[in-house]
């Protein structure tokens, strides 16, 4: 049976946090979301069945699994976590322009739309964490041969119809995530050789071309800094999204800031790589088993300091930390002893003018030296207030800093902690928090 997915969930209007308590215990992280999207926008391509394993529950994934249904496919979810996507060639193309608009995803889904010739789609939403343009998206669709058309409300772009399937060459400015992900999936819905220089090589894109092997699809990374593509048909597949990345770091930066010990399973070690690294030089002893990691706090700390680096040239390097990990990590380093914390971000330049006012209201001592680079010293005393959770990485920065404040923090916004945490809460009062649901 076809089932219609949704997106909506009842929330509280807002969660009562008690700092004070040394988290402690084990948790199992969910599905990634930054990967499932990459991979629902991917099965909706490919034009064969394919089964999806360890699906998250957030809404974002909820919601583009509901607007594939308007790009030729079937869906059919079993349980919470395993998704069916069946291609359905007699269904048109139809998208669901308000729901799409909710979703910075939903520019996934354009390499699959112009398997009809149109791709008709709004601006994207999501985060309000400032301008990550289109541009390099544009850039792709253009290489191939596609017309775009922009207007107030959203872009609408052409296929084009080569009479021979020519190899296309793109060269990025910078490996850049989701401009690497429409390429491939051009490439894919096209049938087109594709040579990509300078892709991204991060764990999502590195599992989305993992996924694309496993269905047939002769895709690989080249010595040279080049990600290939060749034309296939494909088959049948089964996929699984890997753990959540951002989810165990976020639950070991809550640990490590609680001075707590515990172990976070059901992720790959080595996509924490930088992080763990990073966490290991500030004093904390990590311990990887195969599937999850173990982190102690010591009774001292080495003082060292965090510099998280989001900075675009940044990306160029396979072992740069990614900037969804800088909140959790800004949460941290007010707990820790140096005399200057750096944190920047280039790629999400609206984050820090969200989550900056939040952690002051906290009491938190910031210094902002521009609008992507901000500064702090620590270690320093937090006390309980209300805060609100203006974007995912936000409410979750604030969940570790209500945990070190002195007092009952009270956090709203969660719905937006939602969109990329199914139960984020559950899981750090699963490691001994004091969390109460406020009706």
């Amino acid at each position: 049976m076809i089932q219609q997915t949704s997106t909506t969930t009842d929330l509280p209007r807002g969660l009562a946090i008690r700092g004070g308590r040394n988290l402690t215990g084990t948790t199992n992280v969910d599905g990634s979301k930054n990967a499932a999207l990459p991979l629902v926008a991917a099965a909706a391509a490919v034009g064969r069945p394919i089964t999806l394993t360890n699906l998250p529950t957030s809404s974002d994934v909820r919601k583009l699994v509901q607007l594939i249904r308007g790009v030729g496919t079937q869906t059919q979810l079993d349980g919470d976590s395993v998704l069916r996507v069946i291609p359905d060639p007699d269904q048109a193309a139809e998208m669901d322009r308000a729901l799409a608009a909710t979703i910075r995803a939903s520019y996934y889904l354009a390499p699959a739309l112009l398997a009809s010739g149109r791709a008709d789609l709004p601006w994207p939403g999501g985060c309000n964490v400032g301008d990550r343009g289109m541009e390099l998206h544009f850039m792709v669709y253009e290489a191939f041969g596609d017309r775009v058309h922009t207007c107030e409300a959203g872009y609408q772009i052409t296929a084009s119809q080569p009479q021979h399937r020519t190899p296309v060459e793109i060269k990025l400015p910078f490996p850049s995530r989701g401009t690497t992900v429409v390429a491939l999936l051009r490439a894919v819905v096209a049938r087109r050789p594709l040579m990509l220089h300078r892709p991204n090589t991060s764990p999502e894109v590195a599992g989305l071309v993992k996924a694309l092997t496993q269905a047939g699809h002769g895709v690989s990374y080249l010595p040279d800094g080049v990600l290939s593509y060749q034309p296939s048909n494909g088959y049948p597949a089964k996929w699984r999204v890997p753990g959540d990345k951002i989810e165990a770091g976020t639950l070991l930066c809550a640990l490590a800031a609680t001075g707590g010990h515990g172990r976070i399973t059901g992720v790959d070690p080595t996509h924490l790589f930088p992080l763990l690294r990073l966490l290991n030089s500030l004093g904390f002893p990590i311990t990887t088993k195969d599937d999850g990691v173990e982190l102690s706090a010591p009774a001292t700390l080495t003082g060292a300091p965090v510099y998280a680096d989001g900075s675009l040239e940044s990306l160029s390097s396979t072992s740069c930390l990614d900037a969804d990990f800088e909140p959790p990590l800004m949460a941290l380093a007010l707990t820790l002893p140096a005399t200057r914390h750096t944190f920047i971000d280039e790629i999400n330049p609206g984050r820090h003018a969200n989550l900056v006012p939040q952690l002051r209201r906290l009491g938190a001592v910031i210094t902002e030296v521009s609008p992507t680079r901000c500064e702090l010293s620590g270690p320093q005393e937090l006390d309980a207030s209300s805060v609100e959770a203006t974007d995912i990485r936000t409410g979750s920065a604030l969940l570790i800093a209500a945990l070190t404040a002195t007092g009952i923090t009270v956090l709203t916004g969660l719905t937006q902690l939602q969109r990329g945490h199914a139960d984020l809460p559950e899981k750090l009062k699963a490691l001994g928090a004091d969390i109460t649901p406020l009706a």
